[in-house]
């Protein structure tokens, strides 16, 4: 499964009709990942921040794959739906697997060395 790679699409008009509650930068929705526009551009800056964002978005795709896709997101889902009592609007940077892919996005090398349902530990 660490093979599989996902393939990516650069959209702001895409990313900004799902953008309910804050803007995003990308979103992995399996097999793809979608992100903004200025990611595709070749000026360094850009080209290190969307390596960032792409690694974040891998990271998800590989929980994903792991769980095979759709129980994923029901947990992402049930899982923000949890916290968000307890957390409000920061509930979706305590679901498991943003603390894991934002915890890890620097790390262009993370995937390789990653353990299986890494994420599990960090949902408490």
């Amino acid at each position: 499964m660490k093979n599989w790679t996902p393939y990516l699409f650069f959209s702001d008009k895409f990313l900004d009709s799902i953008s309910w509650f804050m803007k995003i930068g990308g979103i992995s929705i399996f097999p793809v990942i979608v992100l903004r526009e200025k990611y595709n551009i070749k000026h360094p800056y850009w080209k290190k921040a969307g390596n960032v964002i792409i690694n974040h978005e891998r990271i998800h795709f590989q929980q994903a794959l792991e769980l095979l896709v759709i129980p994923f997101y029901v947990i992402y889902v049930l899982e923000w739906l949890f916290k968000l009592p307890f957390y409000g609007k920061e509930a979706y940077k305590n679901i498991s697997f943003e603390k894991e892919a934002y915890s890890n996005q620097i790390d262009l090398q993370y995937l390789k060395n990653r353990k299986r349902y890494n994420w599990i530990k960090l949902i408490f």
